[in-house]
């Protein structure tokens, strides 16, 4: 949590001739979008053309920084003070942002072994501006005096004067050497644990072939050993599949395998890795708590929410326990008729156990509604569901993806698409990476990455956001491309929505570009665009069978939502019990030190109605413990306002130019710019929200109703 924390940066820029003289160097590493012929380098950056190009990088982008540290410290106007410091953090969140992705998806060792060092070094810097009390001093002077004209350069100076005290700025200098060496730990920490997940994802051998379905069988890993036929006295190889318990494997053996103790064994092996992470958590933990009384409060939770509209761990807990409380009696229901269906389909033997829960809520929604998932998929290749993506865009905000040819040295890999968001009237409104396929080493999850963001260069001038969207979906046997499951569509669509918020975002400053706002708002558009990927209406548009190119049915739509509804307690209990332990692991300590394990054990207990598996610590490659520690329910939040934007704005025609430029007009094109609540309030009006204990919670009565919790 620091001024210069490239998630919740500013970033000016400024038609000044004086200001050109600072940055005269960045064109030929700082161009924004890849030239559409020719060589580049990655991501359009020409100083990327090689892996050591990362090393030139750096050290520039703290070259040119420091020039602007110096400016800043001569003391220029209140509002070239702003852009200054806006400037800086356009310079340094374009490594920083660059190396995250880089170091997450691209093939050759080489560059991501020099991203690393990139983001290592260059964190190591941010520290020192974070620190330094010039700019500080700086930025109260800008706040103070009074002479910012715009409402966003007041918002600006205020943010970063909050930021810098956060990174300890105001404490005695022997604390704040103790803060900077506690952050430089807490990211190498962070880092360990990504890399763990990666390195040590899990495996199970299962003998023999024919306990795998058929369906799976071409994402798993074939193995053979040596067996003794009985009384023949030869010895053959006995054939079997070797399942790499990573999450998305995890998933489909848990969904697809018949055979109880094949998804046993899956189970308990892919909630047991990586165990090295247990000691990074605690180690975690620890060195953020230690962060948080130092700067002086009472946990780290109760640190991290205070910018925030929850504004406290207490009006947290609060809103996460009332939930927990409306969801327990239907998620308890739920719970009960898939016990009874797994006894009534001739597994009478044994408790339901939380290896069972998609195999037999799979089935269950496949006999009440007919639903077969290849079918399903049948209407979802990939290539079509990039349509829809285009489709949205246009009936929206009246713009259009057109898609650009990658100059040689842009790309990371053959699979990666690039897309241009045009409109007609303004031109190019931002740039997008699609990075779609599943492979070895990369990034296990679905992620929006930021590569540049978007901010006001002059009155004529907008510096356009760049970004990637990363997914892993793979082709199935004898297919040239993927079909997707519904879930891995509502993913995408997931993604997309903070894609287009960060594309659709019109700043003055980087600071509050796109998804650069409060935690606990950030994940709004991406949950609100999920709706759309349910709607008969949108669904149609695009929704194509890969061979007869016919229209997806509306009763097969019908029978989605239906399924998707018949278990919706139980996930949204899901949620909340992951809320929970992310908010319970970094509150209070106790005196007594317990382990996560035993932690998160009781608050399955309490808060789920499914039972903890002894020896399991699903908890340690929950990344969201890293980049959302203590703010995960923010989860919940966005629920709860993208429950409500759909009511009042998108559900009567969700496809309407009208619903479309309230989107934009009130709240995309805002980005952090603008204080949340009046975002929201401006949007859906003021039932959306309520004031509790000095915090701000959602209104949950659109989401309860919808999902007849009421």
């Amino acid at each position: 949590m620091s001024v210069l924390r490239c998630r919740n940066l500013p970033i000016v820029g400024s038609k000044r001739l004086l200001f050109r003289t600072l940055t005269t160097r960045r064109d030929h590493f700082y161009a924004a979008v890849a030239a559409e012929s020719g060589e580049t380098g990655l991501y359009g950056f020409e100083i990327l053309k090689t892996a050591k190009g990362f090393q030139r990088f750096v050290d520039e982008a703290i070259e040119r920084s420091s020039e602007l540290v110096s400016y800043v410290s001569g003391g220029p106007s209140s509002m070239e003070i702003i852009r200054a410091m806006d400037e800086i953090s356009d310079t340094v969140c374009s490594v920083v942002d660059s190396a995250e992705l880089c170091r997450n998806t691209h093939p050759d060792r080489e560059y991501v072994d020099e991203a690393n060092k990139a983001s290592m070094k260059i964190h190591e810097y941010l520290h020192f501006l974070n620190t330094n009390h010039s700019l500080y001093d700086s930025v109260l002077k800008a706040e103070q005096e009074g002479l910012l004209q715009t409402k966003e350069a007041q918002r600006a100076a205020h943010s970063l004067r909050v930021d810098f005290e956060k990174g300890g700025i105001h404490l005695p200098a022997e604390k704040l050497d103790r803060v900077n060496w506690l952050n430089i730990d807490i990211a190498h920490l962070c880092r360990e644990f990504s890399e763990n997940i990666i390195k040590d994802p899990g495996s199970v051998d299962i003998f023999p072939a024919s306990r795998i379905p058929r369906n799976i069988q071409h994402f798993l890993r074939p193995i053979s050993r040596p067996t003794e036929l009985m009384g023949a006295g030869n010895n053959l190889k006995e054939k079997g599949f070797r399942i790499t318990t990573d999450p998305n494997t995890l998933s489909s053996v848990l969904q697809w395998a018949s055979d109880d103790e094949v998804r046993k064994q899956s189970y308990i092996q892919g909630n047991s890795v990586p165990r090295a992470n247990l000691s990074v958590l605690d180690k975690l933990i620890a060195s953020r708590h230690e962060l948080a009384q130092i700067m002086g409060y009472k946990s780290y939770a109760e640190f991290a929410a205070y910018p925030n509209m929850a504004s406290s761990p207490e009006v947290v807990m609060s809103f996460l326990l009332d939930l927990s409380k409306i969801v327990r009696p239907t998620a308890d229901e739920e719970f009960q008729a898939i016990q009874i269906f797994k006894k009534s389909s001739g597994h009478s033997f044994g408790d339901l156990e939380p290896w069972d829960e998609a195999y037999f809520t799979g089935m269950m929604k496949s006999s009440s509604f007919n639903l077969d998932s290849s079918v399903v998929a049948s209407y979802f290749p990939l290539s079509q569901c990039i349509e829809g993506l285009k489709v949205l865009v246009e009936s929206l905000f009246g713009a259009t993806f057109r898609h650009i040819p990658l100059a040689a040295g842009e790309s990371w890999h053959p699979d990666v698409l690039k897309m241009a968001l045009h409109h007609p009237e303004e031109g190019d409104l931002g740039y997008l990476y699609l990075d779609l396929y599943s492979r070895k080493g990369k990034y296990p999850g679905c992620a929006h990455f930021a590569i540049k963001g978007g901010r006001r260069i002059s009155e004529t001038e907008d510096q356009l956001p760049v970004v990637a969207l990363v997914c892993n979906f793979s082709a199935s046997r004898g297919s040239s491309s993927a079909r997707l499951n519904h879930w891995e569509l509502e993913t995408l669509f997931h993604e997309f929505g903070h894609a287009l918020h960060s594309l659709l975002s019109r700043t003055d400053y980087q600071h509050f570009s796109g998804t650069r706002v409060v935690l606990d708002l950030a994940e709004t558009p991406a949950n609100l665009f999920e709706y759309y990927a349910w709607d008969y209406r949108v669904l149609r548009t695009f929704a194509r069978h890969y061979s007869t190119g016919e229209m997806i049915p509306q009763k097969l739509v019908e029978s989605m939502n239906g399924a998707r509804n018949m278990f919706a307690a139980t996930e949204l209990q899901r949620q909340i019990f992951y809320a929970l332990i992310d908010q319970t692991l970094f509150g209070e300590q106790p005196y007594t030190s317990r382990d996560t394990i035993s932690i998160v054990a009781d608050l399955k207990r309490q808060h789920t109605s499914w039972k903890h598996v002894e020896g399991t610590h699903w908890h340690t490659r929950f990344s969201h413990l890293l980049n959302y520690g203590a703010g995960y329910y923010s989860y919940l939040y966005a629920k709860c306002f993208a429950a409500s934007i759909w009511k009042e704005v998108c559900m009567e025609d969700p496809l309407s130019m009208d619903a479309g430029s309230a989107l934009r007009s009130k709240f995309l094109q805002h980005g952090g710019a603008k204080d949340p609540s009046e975002l929201l309030k401006d949007l859906v009006g003021h039932d959306v929200l309520r004031y509790c204990n000095g915090g701000i919670v959602p209104n949950i009565s659109n989401l309860c109703e919808e999902m007849k919790l009421t």
